[in-house]
């Protein structure tokens, strides 16, 4: 609790000891006569307690009247009270008082539980980072590392900067960025990014990022800035409040005035106190409090229980648009398969397959893409760069180069048909990567992908939570493409794509789908950039450390788990169903209430529960969305 919380807490238990006080001196039978009795003495004993739970309150009303913002729960509430206090409801006026800022205490420390929810996951902010100097090792400020620096990581400590192992061997906690507890085993090599705690051994990193560009500085911007970007709900309570509280006051105004007015015109009592104790009861009641709190605040806790495992949604209205969607399109590779290819079989090669393999993986020594690396890992021996030349990759296509006295062509059956090379077709499960040499074909290599282990039950599961339609789409060759997607459960397919081709694919189902159902696109994030940014909501799977993934996304996962998209839809659905009971049952009871206090029916004491009673409940459901763990 802050410091500023204890003081109101510290306020309300004054406040309520003296009203309790001041109840039991001023009651019939136990109290003291001439209190019992004396208005003025009444008034005066009542405004002590008044005074301490609500100068703020009153204060903060009148900054508001002198700065021309005169609508808000706190001029509600300090007419109210007022009111009540000048009508001689002391008790009522002091309790009105009371209630709402126990009500704003609650809220107070729901949006700070909320807040620290997502501040764990700031905790991933490194303080320092230690560099090698004259004395030993230094702690600086990681802003002030360049690339390319040498910094070392202890037990216990945060990576501070992303960067590649140089020397050591660890076991990291990625927990803050992935949700996941199992740590992950990284040596001599391997890429590691900032946020992640090493849990053993001691660390060499060499820095390939400055601090601001790191993976740590981005996710935190992202989190920073996710209450920026407001949903349709969120818009609509602010609209509404701000048209709603005027509305109010003048009609308060009115209940007051006019039926009186009515009455003395037709001759009969026009009982002033009465309808100025209706208007005031009507003021309480229609304060917009659990609207106003609860609704961006089911937002930021399901923003928070989100991030806290390991999605990461860079606003209110992208997790909006996520419980609408209907549609999925998936990329096929490194989102529902591994990524990690093998070389399963050599065909139609009248050439030694450790010769074709030796001039398949020179010939594509510069690519970092998963097929070239698989060559590459087959041949299993180095590579001579200085033998390579002419280097020419083409997009969709593949690659041709020069190696040593030999032009060599290796890509799919577009490369061989730009090359005008003739082919042999080939009927395994696969990518086939033909295989030209001095412009004759010389065979083809097959490489095979590997299935996530979730992906087909994280299909099923979407499927099972409406997901109408999902599609994959991939350069692969329809073969593979409809092999894999038999393999999963997905229905639609397209095969042979270029990288354009996926948007204009992706603009296709998004003209052909129902206006309020949204599509989103499942990609990795690194080459899929263009396909995430057209989609209604773009999600980003195994994006740990991936730019282009965190920039392009709308939604970003941080590990490779596809359960992952389930989860992040089940916290979308479960926070916009919180979001609709509250708007539901807070405009419901105030209602209902303002009938009832307008007819005379509700008083003071039903007005506090319509109020601040509302607003608790509200409050309390909102503070569900942080529970994220079973869904």
């Amino acid at each position: 609790m802050s410091k500023k919380q204890k003081k109101v807490l510290i306020r309300i238990i004054i406040s309520t000891v003296l009203l309790i006080m001041i109840g039991i001196l001023t009651s019939e039978g136990l109290g003291i006569p001439y209190l019992s009795d004396n208005g003025i003495v009444q008034l005066v004993v009542y405004l002590i307690p008044y005074i301490i739970i609500g100068y703020d309150i009153l204060r903060k009303a009148f900054k508001g009247i002198m700065n021309r913002q005169v609508f808000d729960e706190n001029f509600l509430m300090a007419v109210a009270t007022v009111g009540a206090i000048c009508l001689g409801d002391y008790r009522e006026g002091v309790t009105v008082m009371l209630f709402y800022q126990i009500g704003e205490l609650f809220q107070s420390y729901a949006v700070g539980k909320s807040r620290r929810n997502i501040s764990e996951l700031m905790d991933i902010r490194p303080d320092y980072a230690n560099i090698e100097g004259d004395n030993g090792l230094e702690q600086v400020d990681p802003d002030e590392v360049e690339i390319g620096t040498i910094i070392v990581v202890s037990p216990g400590e945060k990576i501070p900067i992303d960067g590649v192992v140089v020397e050591g061997t660890a076991s990291v906690n990625t927990s803050a960025l992935t949700g996941e507890s199992a740590p992950r085993t990284i040596s001599v090599g391997d890429e590691v990014i900032s946020g992640c705690i090493n849990m053993t051994g001691v660390l060499k990193i060499q820095t390939t990022k400055e601090f601001g560009e790191s993976t740590v500085s981005k996710i935190l911007e992202l989190v920073e800035n996710s209450s920026s970007k407001k949903s349709r709900s969120e818009n609509f309570i602010s609209r509404f409040a701000h048209y709603y509280t005027p509305a109010v006051c003048y009609s308060a105004l009115a209940l007051a005035v006019i039926p009186p007015i009515v009455l003395l015109i037709m001759g009969r009592s026009p009982e002033f106190v009465n309808w100025v104790y209706r208007a005031l009861t009507f003021l309480v009641i229609s304060c917009p409090c659990a609207l106003v709190i609860s609704i961006p605040l089911s937002f930021f806790a399901g923003i928070g229980g989100a991030s806290k495992a390991g999605v990461l949604v860079k606003g209110s209205n992208y997790l909006e648009a996520l419980a609408s969607v209907r549609h999925i399109v998936f990329d096929k590779t490194g989102t529902l398969t591994k990524g990690i290819f093998e070389v399963t079989g050599i065909h139609h090669s009248e050439m030694e397959r450790e010769e074709l393999l030796e001039l398949a993986a020179h010939a594509e020594c510069y690519s970092n893409h998963p097929i070239s690396k698989s060559i590459r890992t087959a041949y299993g021996k180095t590579i001579d760069q200085t033998r390579v030349t002419e280097v020419e990759e083409i997009s969709g296509k593949g690659v041709t180069a020069r190696v040593d006295d030999k032009n060599v062509a290796i890509g799919n059956t577009k490369l061989m048909e730009q090359l005008n090379v003739n082919y042999e077709n080939c009927h395994a499960v696969g990518t086939i990567l033909h295989v030209a040499i001095n412009g004759s074909y010389t065979g083809h290599i097959v490489i095979s992908d590997v299935l996530k282990p979730n992906s087909k039950e994280a299909i099923s599961r979407l499927h099972k939570l409406g997901v109408k339609e999902t599609v994959m789409l991939t350069g692969d060759s329809r073969n593979v493409a409809e092999y894999v997607a038999a393999e999963l459960g997905i229905k639609h397919v397209n095969s042979d794509l270029l990288p354009g081709d996926k948007v204009s694919k992706v603009e296709e189902l998004l003209e052909a789908k129902p206006e309020k159902e949204k599509l989103a696109f499942v990609g990795d994030g690194i080459n899929d950039a263009p396909v995430l940014s057209r989609a209604d909501v773009g999600i980003a799977m195994g994006a740990l450390g991936s730019d282009a993934a965190i920039e392009a996304a709308d939604i970003v996962l941080m590990d490779d788990d596809p359960l992952k998209i389930v989860k992040a839809m089940g916290i979308s659905r479960k926070c916009m169903r919180i979001v609709y009971e509250n708007i539901y049952f807070a405009i419901g009871i105030k209602v209902v209430c303002l009938l009832l206090g307008a007819l005379g029916i509700a008083n003071m004491w039903l007005a506090i529960f319509a109020d601040v009673g509302v607003m608790v409940l509200a409050v309390l459901n909102a503070i569900r969305a942080l529970m994220v763990k079973n869904i």
